[in-house]
C-alpha cells in the first residue's frame, strides 16, 4: 500500500512542479532565440537540451518523499508514523455455562529497542482478568487472555465486536488478530512511515557514512572498499574495450571477420554477466583474475558491437570523396572511418562502464574481502540497511562522476559529434 501511494505522490508531484514552472516561466519575458524557433527535434541534439530547473526539483522531490516516508527531521513535513504511547481494548470472555465477563488489556508502544516496563494492573477479577503488554512500534505482541482468564473459557468479542479464530477487530490504536488457540494478537498501527530497518532516514545513512569513514568497514577502510571495486572496474573495462574496438572495426570493414565473429557476439551479447560467474571461478577462481574477467566479458560485447555500429554508420559519401582525392585505404581508415566512429564508441564506452559498474556487485559476491559490493554483500546480511543505501549512493555517484568526465572527454576530443 504504501509502495502505490509513493509512486502517486511522485506522479503528482512530477505534474505539479511542471506545471508551476512553466507558469511562472510564462509570466516571465519568453526567450526568442534559435532553440525557441524550432520546431523539428528528432534527429536534433542540439534541440531538446536537460532542463537544470527539472533536474534540481527531482532530486528535491526524491530526498523529500524519502525523508517524508522515514520520519527524517531534515523535512518539514511527514506522512502518518507509527503509534507510540499507550492505549488499551477491552474483550469479553464467554465460559461454558454461557456467563461472560469483560476485561481490558493495557498497552504501552515504545521505539524499537526501548525497554519499558508494562503497566501495573490488578490482578484481581471474575470470569476475565484484565493484562498488560508492551510492544515495539512496527512490531506485535500476544495476549494469552485464555491462560490469564477462567478455567473453560474463551475470548468472543473484542470492543464489542464478535471475534473468532483468524478473525481481525479494529481497536483505537491498531488491530487485533484471533490464533488459532483463542489467543489475542495486538499489532499497533503501523502508519505509513516505513520501518528503519526497510529504509532508513537521510540523516541515519550520512550518520553511518562518516562512521564507516572514519572507522572502516570490515577490516579495510572506506576509501579502500571504493578504491577496489573503481580498479576492478577500471581494469575489465579497459581490457575490454582494448579487444573490443579492434574486433569491432575489424567486422565492419570485412565481411570474413564479421562472418566469423557476429554468431559469437550476437549470442554472447544477450547473456547477463552474472550468468557467467558459476563458470568464471571454475575457469579463472575466486579472487581477482575472475572478478577482472567477468568485468572484461560485461565490457567486451557491447564496445565490440559499438565500434562495429560506429563503422558501419560512417557516410558513404565522405568515404568516396575521400578517395576520389587520391586518399589511400590506410588514410580512408585513419581520417574518415576513424573519427566519424568515435561517437558511437563513446556512447558504447558509458553504456559499458555502466553495465561494469552494475556488474562489479556480483563480481564481488566471490570471496571478495575489499569493495563497494562486498561491503552492501556483508552488511545485507546482518540488515543494516543504511551501510547498504550508503554503499549504492556512492556506487551511483561515482558512476554518475564517471559518466560526466567521459561527457567532457567526448566534447573535447569529439568536438564533430552531432555534425555533418
Amino acid at each position: 500500500m504504501t509502495g502505490w501511494i509513493i509512486l502517486f505522490l511522485y506522479v503528482a508531484l512530477f505534474v505539479g512542479a511542471y506545471l508551476v514552472v512553466h507558469f511562472v516561466r510564462g509570466l516571465m519575458q519568453p526567450e526568442h532565440d534559435y532553440n525557441s524557433l524550432k520546431t523539428v527535434t528528432f534527429g536534433d541534439e542540439s534541440a531538446i537540451r536537460p532542463d537544470r530547473a527539472a533536474s534540481f526539483i527531482s532530486v528535491l522531490v526524491i530526498f523529500l518523499i524519502w525523508g517524508a516516508f522515514t520520519g527524517s527531521n531534515l523535512v518539514p513535513v511527514h506522512v502518518p508514523g507509527p503509534f507510540i504511547g499507550e492505549t488499551s481494548f477491552t474483550y469479553t470472555a464467554t465460559d461454558a455455562s454461557g456467563a461472560t465477563g469483560k476485561a481490558t488489556v493495557h498497552a504501552i508502544v515504545h521505539e524499537v529497542g526501548d525497554k519499558v516496563d508494562k503497566p501495573v494492573v490488578s490482578p484481581e477479577g471474575g470470569l476475565a482478568v484484565d493484562d498488560a503488554v508492551t510492544v515495539g512500534a512496527w512490531r506485535s505482541v500476544l495476549v494469552k487472555a485464555v491462560s490469564n482468564d477462567a478455567d473453560g473459557a474463551r475470548v468472543t468479542a473484542v470492543d464489542g465486536q464478535a471475534i473468532a479464530p483468524g478473525d481481525v477487530v479494529k481497536v483505537a490504536d491498531g488491530k487485533v488478530t484471533m490464533t488459532a488457540k483463542g489467543s489475542l494478537n495486538f499489532a499497533p498501527a503501523k502508519g505509513l512511515q516505513m520501518e528503519p530497518i526497510w529504509m532508513p532516514s537521510p540523516e541515519a545513512v550520512v550518520a553511518r557514512f562518516f562512521e564507516i569513514a572514519s572507522e572502516g568497514y570490515q577490516n579495510f577502510t572506506l576509501w579502500e572498499h571504493l578504491g577496489w571495486s573503481l580498479m576492478r572496474v577500471v581494469v575489465g573495462f579497459v581490457l575490454g574495450s582494448l579487444v573490443g574496438i579492434p574486433l569491432g572495426y575489424a567486422m565492419g570493414l570485412s565481411g570474413w571477420f564479421r562472418g566469423w565473429f557476429d554468431p559469437i557476439v550476437e549470442f554472447m551479447r544477450p547473456v547477463p554477466p552474472l550468468a557467467l560467474i558459476p563458470l568464471v571461478i571454475i575457469w579463472f577462481g575466486i579472487w581477482e583474475t575472475g572478478k577482472i574477467v567477468l568485468l572484461f566479458l560485461a565490457a567486451l560485447w557491447i564496445m565490440t558491437i559499438a565500434a562495429r555500429a560506429g563503422v558501419s554508420g560512417v557516410n558513404i559519401t565522405k568515404v568516396h570523396a575521400a578517395y576520389s582525392l587520391g586518399a589511400s585505404k590506410r588514410q580512408v581508415l585513419s581520417h574518415v572511418i576513424v573519427p566519424n566512429s568515435l561517437p558511437e564508441i563513446f556512447t558504447g564506452a558509458r553504456v559499458a562502464m555502466g553495465v561494469c559498474w552494475g556488474t562489479v556487485v556480483a563480481a564481488e559476491l566471490v570471496a571478495a574481502q575489499k569493495g563497494a559490493g562486498m561491503m552492501i554483500i556483508a552488511a545485507s546480511k546482518f540488515q543494516l540497511t543504511d551501510i547498504v543505501i550508503m554503499g549504492i549512493i556512492l556506487i551511483g555517484i561515482i558512476g554518475y562522476s564517471i559518466d560526466i568526465l567521459m561527457r567532457m572527454a567526448e566534447r573535447i576530443l569529439v568536438p564533430w559529434k552531432g555534425k555533418a
